[in-house]
Order: structure tokens, then sequence, then C-alpha cells
């Protein structure tokens, strides 16, 4: 006879043996002191934040529409700063004269940065030193010192002013010269293309070398080489560097107040944007109209930075676009 088999049901019923959940207040707890530890972390630069920029925009954004001399409470004019501005011969001419800033300073200090940079990104002696020499003037180019030293150079019987009466060519020092005291400043702002320059030297890197070895093996030319490999695989950085010095330049004021001597140059030849927006609200205590300027500026610059986007699908190739 055969064995019967008999089948022992387990006691543990199958709901016992599955664990208990945690709780979900536990879960939400944690997640709380986590998200507090974050905040409290980023407390330093959120109270910075709120009161060192939103703070004065938003209070600058109200000063635009009022009538504010620092001394007295605000008074709401509405648009008679902005309609007063746009009718202010002053006002127009330091548009004028930064327009002229950026229009030449930017891309001259783009072109030497470039030029520059093509010259470092080749194996030599000594590499490293000239990278730090070029370098050098973007550290100390802005400072107020530097600003004085390029007073000294440029006024009249000094280096330059000597330099070119050698050469026969009689205009005097730049600086009290309306015609030519604005090319100092370019010329200051073009002296400090190391910052660029590092930025092309590390894009130039990227390159792939078989290109350039495949375009010799066709027989291409260094300058058909530079404006069908280089330029486009570096279109990149030079977009962000275009858009970088853009910005900077519009924003240009300790030069051209220490250069000019606190005047903004001869004639208004150095009356940049930022100069006579100081002058209005910290000289004249207009600060409603300065506020105005301001703001202004901003969309200035920030209708400048759409453009540049907008224009970079037509000549900045990006590597995810040739795949």
């Amino acid at each position: 006879m055969g064995r019967a088999v008999t089948l022992v049901k387990d006691p543990v019923p199958a709901a016992r043996k599955t664990l208990p959940a945690a709780p979900a207040t536990a879960g939400r707890r944690g997640n709380r002191r986590e998200n507090l530890a974050g905040y409290l972390f980023m407390s330093p630069w959120i109270a910075g934040f709120v009161l060192l920029t939103a703070g004065p925009m938003a209070a600058s954004l109200y000063f635009a529409f009022t009538d504010y001399n620092l001394f007295n409470a605000p008074k709401w004019v509405g648009l008679d700063n902005f309609t007063k501005m746009f009718d202010d011969p002053r006002w127009q001419k330091s548009v004028e004269v930064t327009a002229k800033y950026v229009i030449i300073g930017t891309p001259l200090k783009l072109l030497l940065a470039l030029g520059v940079a093509l010259l470092l990104a080749q194996s030599r002696r000594g590499q490293a030193f000239y990278r730090a020499a070029f370098y050098a003037p973007s550290l100390i180019g802005a400072s107020v010192s530097i600003g004085f030293v390029w007073r000294s150079l440029f006024s009249d019987g000094a280096v330059v002013d000597r330099t070119q009466t050698f050469f026969g060519w009689h205009v005097g020092g730049w600086v009290g010269n309306a015609d030519w005291v604005l090319y100092c400043l370019i010329a200051l702002t073009v002296w400090q293309f190391g910052a660029p320059m590092v930025i092309f030297l590390a894009g130039l890197k990227q390159v792939p070398r078989e290109l350039y070895e495949a375009a010799e093996m066709d027989g291409a030319g260094p300058l058909r080489r530079f404006w069908n490999i280089t330029l486009p695989m570096i279109s990149p950085v030079l977009f962000f560097n275009v858009l970088l010095e853009t910005v900077h330049s519009f924003q240009i004021f300790g030069s051209a107040y220490v250069v000019s001597n606190t005047y903004c140059g001869p004639a208004d030849a150095t009356l940049v944007y930022t100069c006579y927006l100081y002058q209005q609200g910290f000289k004249n205590a207009q600060m409603g109209f300065a506020s105005a300027m301001a703001w202004m500026l901003l969309l200035a610059v920030a209708l400048v930075t759409a453009v540049l986007f907008w224009s970079q699908k037509k000549w900045v190739h990006y590597e995810e676009d040739a795949r």
C-alpha cells in the first residue's frame, strides 16, 4: 500500500509574514529635516539675495517712476523720468559714447584674444610663462591704480605722447583730446584680453587633431583650415565670449571715471552711460532719474542678449547638431 502524504498547512498566516510598512509620517519628517537643513545652509545666500539684490532692484523700479532726491520722500511722477531722459541731450550723448565703445572695443578685444590664443595653442618653450603674462592684465586692469597709470601714460608729454611725436604724429596727449580720449579707454579694455584668451585657448584644445590632418591631406592651407575647421569647432566658445564681453562693455564705469579724472572726459567725450547715471544719482541727487536710466540700461542689455541668442542659430555649431 502506498503511503498517504499529508500536506501540513503553514500555521503562520501570509499576512503575518509581511513586515509592517514604515509609517508615512516618519518619511515626511525625514524629508522635512533634509529640507530644513538645506534651507539653513542656503540662508546666507538667500538673505544676501533678498537684501542686496532683489530688494534694491524692487526699490529702484519704484524710484524710476518717482521724483526722489535722497532727502525728501519720493513723489510719484509716472513716466516723466523716461520722457525727460529721451529729451536730454547728455543722455543721448552717453548712449552714443557707450555704443561706440561697445562696437569698437569688444571686437578688437576678442580678435586680439583669439589671435594670441592661436599662438599659445602651439607647443613651445616657456608656454606657461606666456599664458600667465598675457592673462595678468585681466586681473589688475579693472583696478583704480591701473586707471591712474593709464591716465599718466596718455597725458601730455607722457610716454605715448613722446613716442608718437618721435614718429611725426603730433596730436598731444590722448586724455586731454576730445577726439582721442575714448580710444584711450578702448586701448585699456583691449589690453585686458587675458580672460577671453584663456577661454579661447580651452576651446582650441578641444578641436580634434584628426580634422586638421585630414584637411592637410586634402591640400587645405592654414587660412582654409582656420575658416572651415577652427571657427566652426570653437563657435560655442566664441558665442560665450561675445556675449560676456558685450554685456561687460555696457557696464564700463571705473576706467572711464578714473582716466577722465571724474569729469567723464573733455566735452563729454568719455561720458559713458554708467558715468552719467552716477552723476545724476549721486552728484545731482536725482535718484529717480538715475533709477530710470538703470532700468533702461537693463532693457538695452536684455535686448542685445536676446538678439545674440537669436543669431546663434545661424553661426554657432554644437556637437548635438552634427549628430
